[in-house]
């Protein structure tokens, strides 16, 4: 099959994308891989999107309908290979084949790795990377949020309304969180062990403390929790552009001019897969509406005057 525009990943870039490709008139398609889920459709709730306030999986259901409703075609199927042949993109999924003019990559991230011992042996047995996802198998117990961000603080309060006994551990003595969540965090009296990074992870079947380090006296201590909760941010998930010879910095972000074009022709990208500064919904839809009018323009001018 082919479309003039491919999406390759359903967050809020590469839906925002669609809808803005739909209403060019390119025949688009997005793809969304069944097996990862969008940051913004696990928060609990989005309160610095402009007008709108509510659950991130209530505005990612909206802003899908809205790109369907344009003429956008979804389909849940993981792109497993992208290659150029001429002028055209050859899109190999789990579940077929497909040929597309131009491609916008909108993959996101995925949440970043302690990387200490313990972490992967608990995963799912006391450690999480979503607290809206798992915070109800642990309400009524005592759980550390690891982080010190907006997700960290969002996750904190979600687990401390929910039920939770939360205690927050942040390697700095300050947080990087907006002003706005650091007053409504802290409005919840929730106990902060500041200039500490989490050692260790131990326990038997499941997670039963943590070993904290203070980053300044180097002094460590156990700490007695049921859950971790693990809120440092996101990987940039860019093997596909890797694929396609797509160059990314140091940190492993695809690199955009301000078109959001990469140095392949006709390859665009948009949302927390790139190297811009804010990793916000609002930031990403704006990445995805640049990307289609480049789209559009790019399939104008190589395709529409041949």
């Amino acid at each position: 099959m082919e479309f003039d525009v491919a999406v390759i990943g359903a967050g809020p870039a590469g839906l925002t994308a669609a809808i803005y490709s739909a209403r060019y008139g390119l025949k688009t398609v997005v793809f969304e891989d069944p097996s990862r889920v969008s940051q913004l459709a696990i928060a609990p709730f989005i309160e610095n999107y402009p007008g709108y306030e509510g659950t991130g999986l209530d505005l990612i259901t909206k802003m899908k309908d809205q790109a369907l409703k344009f003429g956008a075609e979804h389909r849940l199927e993981k792109v497993v290979d992208v290659s150029k042949d001429g002028d055209v993109f050859m899109i190999k999924t789990d579940s077929g084949e497909y040929k597309a003019k131009a491609i916008i990559i909108a993959t996101g991230g995925k949440h970043r790795e302690l990387g200490v011992e313990g972490e992967k042996e608990f995963a799912g047995r006391g450690v999480s990377y979503c607290a809206v996802c798992d915070g109800f198998f642990f309400r009524g117990k005592k759980v550390a949020v690891i982080g010190g961000g907006n997700t960290a603080l969002a996750d904190a309060i979600y687990l401390k309304d929910l039920g939770c006994d939360v205690v927050v551990i942040h390697r700095r003595d300050k947080f990087r969180a907006d002003e706005a969540l650091q007053k409504q965090f802290f409005s919840k009296n929730i106990p902060v062990i500041w200039n500490s990074v989490v050692e260790k992870i131990e326990g038997t079947n499941k997670v039963e403390k943590i070993i904290i380090k203070n980053v300044k006296t180097g002094e460590t201590k156990a700490l007695e929790v049921d859950g971790v909760f693990i809120a440092i941010g996101v990987q940039p998930q860019t093997e596909i552009a890797s694929k396609l010879g797509v160059k990314v910095d140091s940190y492993g972000y695809i690199k955009v001019d301000r078109r959001q074009a990469t140095n392949i022709e006709g390859v665009f990208a948009a949302g927390d897969c790139c190297n811009n500064p804010l990793k916000q919904v609002v930031t990403a839809c704006g990445d995805g509406a640049v990307a289609a009018h480049s789209a559009y323009e790019y399939i104008a001018n190589r395709f529409d005057k041949k």
